[in-house]
């Protein structure tokens, strides 16, 4: 389903010295599998992460989404893969504060210009799924740590996208809000049948997954 292909990622500083964040990284993702990727702080996960998203563009090598070229897209184009195709969960939830629960999980569906009626009703069974059913009209400041993130999972889930990436998605939150955090992606994954890669520190999680990659020194190796 997902696909990379010699994945390379370089950047220049100041004294236009070149570093070399990824080099030659390749994986392939079934659907609704699971993968962890660990690594040290500075590794380049969240770079790669954000790479197979579509958010950054490699320095070489492919992105293959159902054997299409993701980064030989348009950026109009990209965008409509991520809204379709993609969701996202990230250590800090970034809700729009100013929106409700079940406005801030419509979005997406919303900027896709999906029908209002059908989208309100899908929210509300998306956020009943993650256990915020009391909680549809509530403003994040509103909700604590654990719900906003909840709410975060259901946003990244609404359009029952073909990958979710999440990035140190239960960084923020204390153990118990933690667990309860991780064990409703995977529950949600299950459901779904959404695929799923994960970046984290954590190995207790990533022994959850289906395969667990390290990266280091560029270099991605399944562990």
């Amino acid at each position: 389903m997902l696909k990379a292909i010699n994945i390379a990622k370089s950047y220049h500083d100041g004294a236009r010295n070149e570093l070399h964040v990824l080099t030659g990284v390749s994986l392939t993702l079934d659907k609704a599998e699971t993968a962890a990727i660990i690594g040290s702080s500075g590794s380049g996960k969240t770079t790669l992460l954000n790479i197979l998203g579509g958010l950054d563009k490699p320095t070489g090598g492919q992105v293959l989404l159902n054997d299409q070229d993701v980064h030989k897209l348009s950026e109009k184009q990209r965008c409509t893969v991520r809204n379709r195709h993609f969701g996202f969960i990230y250590q800090f939830h970034h809700l729009l504060p100013e929106f409700t629960a079940l406005e801030n999980v419509a979005m997406p569906l919303l900027i896709n210009g999906d029908p209002v009626k059908q989208t309100k009703q899908r929210a509300e069974k998306v956020l009943e799924d993650v256990g915020l059913k009391q909680r549809l009209h509530h403003k994040p400041g509103e909700l604590s740590g654990g719900e906003r993130q909840r709410a975060a999972i259901a946003r990244a889930l609404i359009h029952q996208p073909d990958c979710i990436f999440a990035d140190e998605p239960t960084g923020n939150l204390d153990r118990k809000n933690a667990e309860q955090a991780i064990s409703l992606i995977t529950d949600l994954n299950r459901e779904y049948h959404t695929s799923l890669i994960i970046v984290t520190h954590d190995i207790r999680i990533a022994e959850r997954m289906d395969t667990i990659y390290t990266l280091e020194d560029g270099v991605l190796n399944k562990a």
